[in-house]
């Protein structure tokens, strides 16, 4: 089936209410079961760490301390991994240090380094463990080797992803 420009959809095609088709996709059926699991992993650590006292963490933070090392890290470098303007970042940052979670020190020129707290060493050391706790229920669950099946299946779709993505230039 195609429209009047030539793009071709599959037979099993909704319409909107004008008319315009909308096709039917397994892609937005994936990306909808990704963006529930994603969402589900951070509410389950959430509430994990709640449990164990860390009352302020929320998903959106968690998001945040997932574009985190260990180490140092700097704004910029945070800011191009969550795609944010350096702006936000700042903001986020001054919040997580208030908190208690985060730390800045002088770093090199105008940059200050961004640093884990010991709270917030703890704060990631339990989320870690939450984490760990759950591979053991997938493992019983599934089984080890359909835990990394899964895993690497849903790595080998990300890189497909990557390769047909158009670039614009």
């Amino acid at each position: 089936m195609s429209n009047i420009k030539g793009e071709h959809f599959p037979m099993s095609t909704k319409f909107t209410m004008r008319g315009i088709p909308m096709a039917d996709s397994q892609s937005l059926k994936l990306l909808f079961a990704a963006t529930d699991l994603h969402d589900q992993f951070t509410e389950f650590i959430a509430e994990h760490l709640r449990l164990r006292g860390f009352d302020d963490i929320s998903p959106s933070m968690l998001h945040f301390f997932s574009a985190l090392d260990c180490g140092i890290n700097y704004g910029a470098e945070i800011a191009r991994r969550l795609k944010v303007s350096r702006q936000m970042v700042a903001k986020t940052v001054k919040e997580l240090c208030r908190a208690g979670y985060l730390e800045q020190t002088e770093g090199f020129g105008k940059q200050k380094q961004i640093l884990f707290t010991e709270k917030g060493e703890h704060l990631m050391s339990a989320a870690r463990l939450a984490l760990a706790n759950l591979d053991r229920v997938f493992i019983e669950h599934f089984s080890e080797a359909v835990v990394e099946e899964i895993t690497a299946r849903l790595q080998t779709l990300r890189e497909v992803l990557i390769a047909v993505t158009p670039r614009t230039n």
